[in-house]
């Protein structure tokens, strides 16, 4: 069908509305532009008027704060001035240029010029913190010690920054080469003493240049904590434990919060038969996060894998998925725990003599030992606790081939334990889990206790769920917060966080006995 022309009447009403809104758009332009030539013809009168004004309200107030007593000769005074101005020469001439003048200096406009230096507060602050270094980077030999009591600060600190509050935020400190910087115990009083001096509640990085003798001192921003759990874009055998600095690794994943995306830097731990740590050992003060962390790995790992949960404390934690598919058993029971663990340790072993058989006939390894297979074991303490009362032996003891072994097998093993159950773990979990997590509050005693080296940063004593510390191997220690994965049946969970984990959990392709029962069967097999 053809397609009719508009009437003319419509036409041409639009027409003449478009031209309107040009007409009104080019007249608005046009105003603009006079005004603004206006106000630079105008400019020099606005300033003398400006000028004028300021100098009748600096007369007012002359006037008012004379006193009344005095009024009278001053006003004999003026009119004295005045008259003399009269009668000279050219006397009114120069006394309106003059006006004139004082009018146009007393209207210009100022511009405050911004502070180059620490105010008062600031230079005070420093100075606490100079006289507070002097015992510790002075020696009494020195002929010109670099700090001394009542010595110049400005030579000893090279850069100060301050925050909002008045507290250093950045300070570099240059110290006598004498100073042991090489001993980890003077670097520690020095560090303790900063932190107690600069203002406690904040974490600190301090970053010594032995070569430079130079001390770096940075107050860190807190770990973003409102990223919920989503799909990661890693690759196959990569798990994402949480989020970090930017300057701590060299990596970024892209994150969604609510509708926005933006890009944070994570903490990627590698698995498989190529990982130099290929298990995982995560402590924590109760309420940490330590079980977010589990939870959040096993919905990292079921995209590729299979996944056996051991749950000590028997709370429930895991009941989302229980029977999900991939998820292999939940067990919260000695008994079960105990099966899925011996069944678990078969599963190694078959895969190995499965993967050498295949390998000496020349013939790629079974599909069904390539697909990992995820051991989460969470408070093996409390379950080893029940089979010594119960006089059976301790779980721990059925990892030894997994953990041993697990990295050839494609067989991951993660334990988790409270703080004050790390004695409890056996010498094969200890030795064989090289990835290592601490969550919660912790000394830094018990953190390179436990990380096996000092984290460069200071622990605040009040942190939120899911905050700590994590080393892979030999690397360095990076801050960590696990995203949130909280219990989607947990009455405290919010809607959007129990939405976001319900929409990783896999579907419930067999019931649940079914899958509690699975590893039992297959250990009795």
């Amino acid at each position: 069908m053809a397609r009719r022309p508009l009437p003319r009447i419509l036409s041409t009403g639009t027409a003449q509305i478009a031209r309107g809104r040009e007409h009104i758009a080019r007249s608005r332009e046009l105003a603009r532009s006079a005004a603004d030539s206006a106000t630079d013809v105008l400019h020099p009168l606005i300033t003398i008027t400006r000028g004028l004004r300021r100098l009748a309200g600096a007369g007012r107030r002359k006037w008012s704060a004379t006193p009344k007593d005095r009024r009278g000769p001053l006003l004999f005074l003026v009119a004295s001035v005045i008259l003399v101005v009269a009668l000279i020469p050219y006397g009114p001439l120069l006394a309106v240029i003059s006006l004139m003048a004082a009018a146009a200096w007393k209207g210009r406009e100022r511009t405050v010029p911004a502070p180059t230096g620490p105010d008062e507060a600031q230079v005070q602050r420093l100075r606490s913190l100079y006289e507070a270094l002097v015992p510790y980077f002075s020696v009494p030999e020195d002929p010109s010690p670099l700090f001394a009591h009542g010595g110049e600060w400005e030579k000893a600190f090279a850069a100060h920054e301050f925050d909002d509050t008045g507290r250093v935020s950045h300070l570099v400190v240059r110290y006598p080469a004498y100073f042991t910087d090489g001993e980890a115990e003077s670097r520690a009083r020095i560090e303790q003493l900063l932190h107690a001096k600069s203002g406690r509640g904040r974490e600190y990085r301090f970053e010594w240049d032995e070569e430079g003798n130079t001390l770096t001192v940075d107050v860190l921003p807190p770990l973003p904590t409102d990223i919920a759990a989503q799909r990661f874009v890693t690759a196959p055998g990569e798990t994402v434990l949480g989020f970090t600095d930017p300057t701590s690794v060299q990596r970024t994943l892209p994150v969604t919060d609510g509708e926005e995306q933006r890009d944070v830097p994570p903490v990627v731990w590698r698995t498989g038969p190529r990982s130099t740590e290929p298990h995982l050992l995560a402590v924590g003060t109760p309420g940490s996060g330590t079980t977010t962390l589990l939870r959040s790995i096993a919905l990292q790992a079921l995209q590729h894998g299979d996944v056996v949960i051991v749950e000590g404390s028997g709370t429930g934690d895991y009941a989302c998925l229980t029977g999900r598919d991939g998820v292999l058993a939940v067990e919260c029971g000695l008994t079960g725990a105990l099966a899925s663990l011996e069944w678990a340790a078969h599963e190694t072993e078959r895969r190995l003599i499965a993967a050498n058989r295949a390998r000496q006939a020349g013939q790629p390894p079974p599909e069904d030992t390539r697909r990992p297979l995820w051991i989460l074991l969470d408070r093996p303490s409390t379950l080893g606790h029940l089979a010594a009362a119960d006089g059976h032996r301790d779980p721990q003891s059925l990892l030894q081939v997994p953990l041993r072994h697990g990295r050839a097998a494609g067989v991951t093993i993660v334990v988790a334990d409270q703080l004050d159950s790390v004695d409890a773990l056996s010498d094969a979990v200890r030795q064989h889990t090289r990835a290592r997590v601490v969550l919660g509050p912790a000394t830094p005693s018990q953190l390179e206790q436990i990380l096996g080296a000092a984290p460069p940063t200071t622990p605040t004593a009040e942190v939120p769920a899911g905050r700590g510390y994590a080393r892979l191997g030999t690397g360095p220690v990076h801050r960590l917060q696990v995203p949130a994965t909280p219990d989607p049946y947990d009455d405290a969970t919010s809607d959007a966080h129990r939405r976001a984990v319900l929409e990783l959990v896999p579907g419930r392709t067999r019931p649940a006995d079914a899958a509690l029962s699975a590893a039992p069967a297959a250990a009795e097999n």
